[in-house]
């Protein structure tokens, strides 16, 4: 099950994703709101933290979770502050009851992954794409236009035309034809 812990919360936060089964994980940690509350009003544990990306508003609660939990923080690069184990682009992570296969998605961040898994028909973006075909700033340090681009065009390649679920770093999760999302975004950052 995924649940967005952060849904109605009045902070400055991105989304935060409680993914429950054989691997109780969160998807990134938010910023500004009670987390580690929140987990354990749906799970008795945490096995890991798996970070989309380093920008402020994903990992401001991160030391509150890592005090909490004492669990590893799988982040893209252990450079980056409390990043404790590196994912590299291909591993595959499970969340919950399924492998995801991580895709390095540099253009919003250079740390930036998505995860996806074609059994679940699952893909956590990140701040890579939005609902309705918006696209992650790169007006940021280390934003850069044409590599979110070509971040957009791998993850057309990689994720089937028939994805079920798309959870996004902000605003709501897509249910209903998420690939046509995927494709937008890369139309509207292109131009």
């Amino acid at each position: 099950m995924i649940r967005n812990l952060a849904r109605g919360a009045q902070s400055f936060t991105s989304n935060t994703f409680l993914v429950t089964g054989d691997r109780t994980v969160l998807v990134d940690v938010g910023n500004e709101f009670d987390v580690v509350s929140t987990v354990t009003d749906h799970a008795d544990e945490l096995d890991a933290v798996v970070l989309t990306h380093t920008h402020y508003d994903h990992v401001g609660n991160l030391d509150d979770v890592v005090s909490a939990y004492d669990v590893d923080v799988w982040g893209f690069d252990t450079n980056q502050e409390g990043v404790t184990r590196a994912v590299a682009d291909g591993e595959t992570v499970t969340l919950g009851d399924h492998d995801y296969r991580a895709l390095h998605t540099p253009g919003h961040k250079n740390d930036h992954l998505c995860f996806y898994s074609a059994a679940a028909s699952v893909l956590f973006a990140g701040d890579l794409v939005f609902a309705n075909g918006s696209f992650g700033r790169t007006d940021l340090e280390e934003g850069d236009r044409a590599l979110l681009v070509e971040s957009i065009d791998r993850v057309l390649d990689v994720v089937d035309e028939d994805l079920g679920e798309m959870h996004t770093g902000h605003g709501p999760s897509v249910t209903d034809t998420p690939y046509h999302d995927v494709e937008l975004a890369w139309q509207a950052a292109r131009f």
